[in-house]
Order: structure tokens, then C-alpha cells, then sequence
């Protein structure tokens, strides 16, 4: 019993001695609040350097950078385009680029700053909505004629393949939201029309969750599209924007890129919570 009573009371001295510190014996409890305090001040303090940064970097845009650039490229295509098309050809425009780009993994991006320019948010989404649905379901029909080398082909990188795959398992809704979350994510999105069908998704969650996923990023094109023609309008007239102006354009570019960030930073999250999820069913 006092070979017992002498080992607590050296244990009792350990964590007596060691307590200023984060380890030892007493394990070091009281140190993780502050840190995680720490790390929640500094993930904040973080987030207003950058909306500074990207405030600060649209001021600048929108003030020197971008009227230069107006006078030199955009204005001249612009006149350009009033002159040559009528409203209702460019809408036949937009949509067929829109159609026709995807199956020869070319990018869709500057047909949908048009459709901003020309027919804003409202028209503009609906013609964009309207020509991504047929340009991402060709490639996935045109892949369904080499399902076998597709599918040989991803086995050939198994970790990209492996984000893929999630699309194909699962109810219809399980491979909308895999198909919605891959579309908001970084993977190549031309890449993935048409390696989607080698994945066993169907073809209407396939549809479906593309038309979701592709939604932020269309508003950014949009907004991205109308900025441009406000810009080009004011330098064609000879005038500057004022400074409101200038201030809401700039917290309207920081606030679009900041939300496009989280989202796609949430998709990836949710991507890998699905492949965890995944390999502990098939352990």
C-alpha cells in the first residue's frame, strides 16, 4: 500500500510540475480552447484580408484596368456584333455555341458573357439553361458508343475515376446530388460529359443534376457579362463611373467571387464525405 501511495504521489508532482505546459502526464486540457479561439480569429482575420484584397484588386479594375481594355478589345467587338446580328440571331448564336462547344471540349464561358451582355439575367439564363442541356447530353450519347474504352480508360486513373464513380451508385437522387456536387467542384467539366455514362449514371439524374451544378456558375457568367457591357458603355460615352458605382460594382465582384469559392470549397468537402462514405461500405 505505501509502494502505491508514494507511485500518486509522484504522478500527482508530474502533473503539478507540468502544468504550464500543453503535454505531459495531465494531458494538457485547458490549452485547446485558447488554440481553437486562435484559429478561429485568425480563419476570420483571414477571410477580410482576402475580401480587402479582392475589394481593393476591383477598385483598380474598375477604375484604370478596365477601361484601357474596353477601348482596346471589347468596344470595337461590340460594335462589331450590334451591327452585324440582330438581338433574336444572337440568341440563336448563344444557344447554338452553347450546344455544339461542349462535344468538342471547347469552353462555354464566352457565350454565356454574350448572353449576359445582350439579354441579362432573365432571358440570358434561360437561353443558356436551354443550349447546356443539349451541349451536355450529345457527349453523353455520343460516350455511350465507347462505353467499354471510356471505362478502360478511367481504370487507368483510379483516384480521378474514383470522383467520377460516385455519380453512377446509388437511388436516381443520390446520383443527382454526386452529378450536381462534380459539376460545382474543380473536375474538368467538359472532361466529365463524357466520362459520365461509363459511370452507370442515368441519364435524367444525369440532366438534372448538371442543370443544378452549372447554376452558380452561369450567374457568374451573367454578372460577369453585364459588368463588361457597363464598362464598355461608360468608356464608349466618354465618362468614368462614378465613385457609388465603382463602389457597388466592386463589392458585387468580391461578394461573386467569394460565394463562387465557398461553394465550390463545399462541394469538394461533400465530394470526399461521399468517397469516405463509400469506402467504409465496401470495407
Amino acid at each position: 500500500m505505501g509502494v502505491d501511495y508514494v507511485k500518486l504521489e509522484e504522478g500527482g508532482a508530474c502533473c503539478a510540475a507540468e502544468t504550464p505546459s500543453t503535454s505531459g502526464c495531465c494531458g494538457g486540457g485547458g490549452g485547446g480552447g485558447g488554440g481553437g479561439w486562435w484559429w478561429f480569429l485568425w480563419w476570420w482575420a483571414k477571410l477580410v484580408l482576402v475580401v480587402l484584397f479582392v475589394g481593393v484588386l476591383g477598385v483598380v479594375f474598375f477604375k484604370w484596368v478596365g477601361p484601357f481594355f474596353m477601348d482596346k478589345e471589347i468596344i470595337p467587338i461590340i460594335i462589331w456584333e450590334r451591327k452585324t446580328f440582330s438581338t433574336v440571331i444572337l440568341g440563336l448564336i448563344v444557344v447554338g455555341s452553347l450546344t455544339i462547344f461542349p462535344s468538342f471540349l471547347l469552353p462555354s464561358t464566352p457565350s454565356m458573357w454574350i448572353a449576359g451582355m445582350t439579354f441579362g439575367y432573365g432571358y440570358g439564363f434561360l437561353l443558356i439553361i436551354g443550349g447546356m442541356a443539349i451541349g451536355v447530353s450529345i457527349p453523353y450519347f455520343i460516350g455511350s458508343l465507347f462505353y467499354h474504352r471510356i471505362h478502360v480508360w478511367l481504370e487507368r486513373y483510379p483516384k480521378r475515376a474514383s470522383i467520377v464513380k460516385l455519380a453512377g451508385e446509388g437511388s436516381c437522387f443520390n446520383q443527382f446530388r454526386a452529378v450536381a456536387l462534380i459539376r460545382i467542384s474543380p473536375f474538368p467539366y467538359v472532361i466529365y460529359n463524357y466520362c459520365a455514362v461509363a459511370t452507370d449514371v442515368k441519364y435524367v439524374p444525369y440532366l438534372l443534376g448538371t442543370l443544378v451544378g452549372i447554376v452558380p456558375e452561369v450567374f457568374v457568367a451573367l454578372y460577369t457579362g453585364i459588368l463588361i457591357k457597363t464598362l464598355a458603355n461608360a468608356s464608349h460615352d466618354g465618362r468614368s463611373l462614378s465613385a457609388p458605382q465603382i463602389v457597388l460594382n466592386a463589392i458585387g465582384f468580391s461578394i461573386t467571387v467569394i460565394v463562387t469559392i465557398l461553394i465550390t470549397l463545399y462541394a469538394k468537402r461533400r465530394i470526399k464525405e461521399l468517397q469516405m462514405q463509400e469506402e467504409l461500405l465496401l470495407q
